[in-house]
């Protein structure tokens, strides 16, 4: 059986990259201690394929009480990725220790919302907001 037309082509749906496994690569900076907080910046799509190396590097940050991912480079998460931020919230958590977004583009913080986790997190729309919000709020 063929169809004339693709069924659903997508497109209209959501804005970005096509998932796919190429070019699946995340690459994850890290600013250190910036103002007391450390300051991860994640770039690429979050998923299965590289959630490793996220968690890893999480890990790694476990002696600052705050640790701010900035998301403003990663287009799309996965089920697995989310899976992974709430892991890590929780771990945080229970040492009485948190983390930050910043930046989530649209996509990511839809899928936030939709699967009702946005409120675990504290969120600012960008780095410098997160940095200058979380400065003055241990200030107060």
């Amino acid at each position: 059986m063929s169809f004339p037309q693709p069924l659903c082509t997508c497109t209209c749906r959501l804005p970005g990259p096509t998932i796919s496994t190429v070019g699946n690569t995340l690459q994850i900076e890290r600013l250190g201690n910036v103002k007391g907080q450390s300051v991860l910046c994640l770039k690429g799509p979050l998923t299965i394929e590289n959630v490793s190396l996220f968690q890893g590097a999480i890990r790694r940050e476990e002696s600052f009480s705050t640790v701010i991912l900035d998301l403003s480079d990663v287009p799309y998460i996965d089920s697995t990725a989310l899976g992974a931020l709430v892991s890590a919230y929780v771990s945080r958590q229970k040492l009485g220790r948190r983390v930050v977004l910043s930046g989530a583009s649209e996509r990511v913080s839809k899928m936030l919302k939709i699967t009702s986790v946005e409120s675990l997190f504290l969120t600012f729309p960008t780095l410098e907001d997160a940095i200058g919000g979380l400065t003055r709020a241990g200030a107060a």
